[in-house]
């Protein structure tokens, strides 16, 4: 738990504050996805003892939605013709209210909660009766597990309209909720919003981050707010006003998406997730926060002055780095150990704890790779082409870092250690994420191996970000940082390409097939199929699909390769033809990467209808034909468009050091830069370095 959220642990009463914008879409239809999961979060908070209360937005919305299409019914074409009126305010509240609460009873009811209406208005907490009513209502409602939703009835509101005139005791649904956490006593208030948080400046410009914790005395003439919300009242001005009120009365407040699934249950777990407002704020001695932009800057300064240094020192650092990694592998191996113990208490996948294992030897074998990498040429400064446009003006192109990489990868602290002797050996600046399962492995590796790279470098040559909320930030940078190289789940390569503009490398599916020809040395096919599968079966280069000849079939040796992989623990799952061959499960999808002990199979007619299947349902990773005829064999490998497509050989060998790059960053499956393995020259760029005597273009018209 974070220690700025230490409060969360004596929090019972919460109330939740829903904006037009969370519950609306774009096109002003009511966002049904973001409210089930709202839903759904408020389900699991009742379900752990929590009282909620929810104040809610959007029948404004929901009403104008609903008139204009009444309108539009109603309307003869040359009414059509003529200029539309806005829609009257306090009308579309009326029409919006009741379908607004019907939806929320709706989903509610799905998951056995029940939930109440109370509409109030500005006037109404002026009566002190009324306000001691409102307590003893609520309070029952919450002894009967009842949620009460608020919402300020706009529709007999004294107000002009219901986005104007912000006079009065309460102004908008925030401040309604702010003025409710006083009155109800709240423990804590979260208001809901479209983006992760209150930020120094509006989220979309280069240098904004977000603020975690928010200090009225250093962050009040520092922020600078953009657009007011788009549907709302006031967006986010509305939202701090609020907050600082809330927090500045007694009830911490925390500002965060309303677009993520689990938000709330993050902030009440003691997560640092949006912005928090405490009373108390200014007295706690936060530590200083290295924001991502400062990391990267401070990688590009480092990796200037590891290029500038001799290829001999930066050699040496590998060695140290290596030697590091061993005189402290006692050390490295206990945290490990307690990542793996949390990771099973927690009930991760066993895949995700294969991954994350660092396996007896895996210390020695990665300080060998470091080791192997050292002794390779120096990649920085190769002279790839030499031209000599003029007497005495010489042109070369040579081999130039790239400059600042972010690596974001998933439970494989090995990774890290890999990523991080690469960045050295390719005289690049890093910037690394790993997952919050291998924190402590993460952590213990870093500070070997930033230890030791000398001062004269620096060791901010590799940052760790330690917090999940820097990488939306770090995405932002593509003015500094060059290269982002996302290694996990399909979710997160996803996620990350659509969330940046820097270029990514990398792959978002490792679907890897052996295809078994008629021609086939079975002997041979067995053996590769099991290594292939078998081996490591969480590795992104595993076989997932075994395709199999039609002739093949009913063969004795088929039937024991069948046989042998159901003894070694993997579950078959058929294509349409392999299913009733086999009389397996028929598989969902052939797009599928199980990362377990568990294939698809299916039957082919001939090796064209092999490379057609792979073109439709693989991932252009890593692909295998097992064949005796030659032909076939190179019809296979110089028609299937995969980064690496072997013949005879495991699709286990698709990997780094295996290819003898000494180690890699992860597998390419990209068709620009570096394709495969990536090693040392895919972290490599060019540039152009001319020498002359005095040349000058003076007039030439063709330049």
């Amino acid at each position: 738990m974070d220690p700025t959220r230490a409060f969360v642990k004596d929090v019972r009463r919460i109330i939740i504050k829903v904006g037009t914008a969370v519950v609306t879409r774009t096109d002003g239809r009511l966002a049904l996805g973001r409210l089930g999961a709202l839903c759904e979060q408020v389900k699991e908070l009742i379900s752990q003892g929590f009282e909620v209360i929810l104040v809610t937005s959007g029948a404004v919305g929901v009403g104008r939605q609903r008139l204009r299409y009444r309108r539009l019914l109603n309307s003869s074409f040359a009414d059509l013709q003529k200029p539309q009126l806005e829609l009257d305010g306090k009308a579309c509240a009326a029409a919006g209210q009741s379908g607004l609460m019907a939806l929320y009873d709706c989903l509610f009811s799905q998951l056995d909660v029940t939930s109440s209406e109370l509409l109030v208005t500005d006037s109404d907490f002026k009566n002190p009766d009324f306000r001691m009513q409102l307590s003893q209502t609520v309070n029952s409602l919450l002894d009967l597990r009842v949620i009460p939703i608020f919402n300020e009835n706009d529709a007999i509101s004294t107000r002009k309209a219901p986005y104007e005139d912000s006079s009065g005791i309460f102004w908008d649904n925030d401040s309604l909720a702010a003025l409710l956490a006083l009155e109800l006593k709240a423990d804590l208030l979260v208001l809901l919003s479209d983006v992760e948080g209150l930020y120094s400046a509006p989220p979309g410009e280069p240098h904004s981050k977000i603020i975690h914790t928010y200090i009225k005395e250093r962050h009040q003439g520092e922020i600078t707010f953009g657009d007011k919300s788009r549907v709302g009242r006031g967006g986010m001005t509305a939202k701090v006003k609020a907050a600082v009120y809330a927090a500045s009365a007694g009830t911490p407040v925390v500002i965060t998406s309303g677009f993520a699934t689990d938000s709330i249950v993050k902030v009440l777990q003691g997560e640092r997730i949006g912005t928090l407002f405490h009373q108390d704020a200014h007295l706690w001695e936060l530590p200083k926060e290295v924001g991502a932009r400062e990391m990267a800057v401070s990688a590009r300064e480092c990796s200037r002055r590891l290029q500038s240094i001799s290829s001999e020192d930066r050699r040496k650092i590998l060695l140290d780095i290596a030697d590091a990694l061993e005189a402290n592998e006692k050390l490295i191996r206990i945290e490990n150990e307690a990542d793996v113990a949390a990771a099973q208490q927690t009930g991760y996948e066993k895949s995700l704890i294969s991954r994350l294992t660092l396996k007896p030897g895996k210390i020695l074998s990665l300080s060998k790779s470091i080791r192997i990498l050292a002794e390779m040429d120096d990649p920085i400064g190769h002279v790839l082409k030499r031209t000599e446009l003029a007497d005495g003006l010489v042109l070369e192109k040579t081999s130039s870092p790239l400059g600042v990489i972010l690596i974001v990868f998933e439970s494989r602290p090995d990774a890290l250690v890999q990523i991080a002797s690469l960045a050295v050996r390719s005289g690049n600046g890093l910037l690394l994420k790993g997952g919050k399962e291998a924190m402590r492995s993460n952590a213990i590796l870093h500070k070997v191996i930033t230890g030791a790279i000398p001062d004269t470098v620096g060791e901010k040559l590799i940052g760790l970000v330690t917090s999940r909320d820097e990488i939306p930030d770090l995405l932002k940078l593509d003015d500094v940082i060059d290269l982002v190289i996302p290694r996990g789940s399909n979710k997160l390569v996803a996620q990350i390409k659509d969330s940046t503009k820097i270029p990514v490398l990398g792959h978002a599916d490792g679907i890897c097939h052996v295809y078994i020809d008629k021609s086939a040395d079975m002997d041979m096919a067995k053996c590769i199929v099991l290594d292939a599968k078998i081996d490591y079966p969480a590795a992104c280069n595993a076989m997932e699909t075994l395709l199999i000849h039609k002739d093949l079939l009913n063969s004795e040796v088929l039937n024991d390769l069948m046989v042998e992989l159901k003894h070694e623990g993997v579950t078959l799952y058929g294509g349409p033809r392999a299913s009733i061959e086999f009389n397996i499960p028929r598989a969902h999808s052939f797009h599928h990467e199980y990362n377990s002990m568990a294939c698809t199979i299916e039957i082919v007619d001939d090796v064209h209808a092999a490379i057609d299947h792979i073109h439709r349902h693989g991932s252009a990773h890593t692909d295998c034909i097992v064949a005796k005829n030659l032909d076939v064999a190179e019809t296979f490998l110089h028609q299937v468009d995969s980064a690496a497509v072997f013949h005879n050989a495991s699709t286990r060998f698709c990997d780094g050091a295996r290819f003898g790059l000494g180690a890699e960053v992860g597998i390419s499956t990209s068709r620009i830069h570096a394709r495969g393995p990536v090693g040392v020259e895919g972290l490599l760029t060019t540039r152009w370095i001319l020498r002359g005597s005095g040349q000058v273009v003076d007039g030439d018209k063709e330049g």
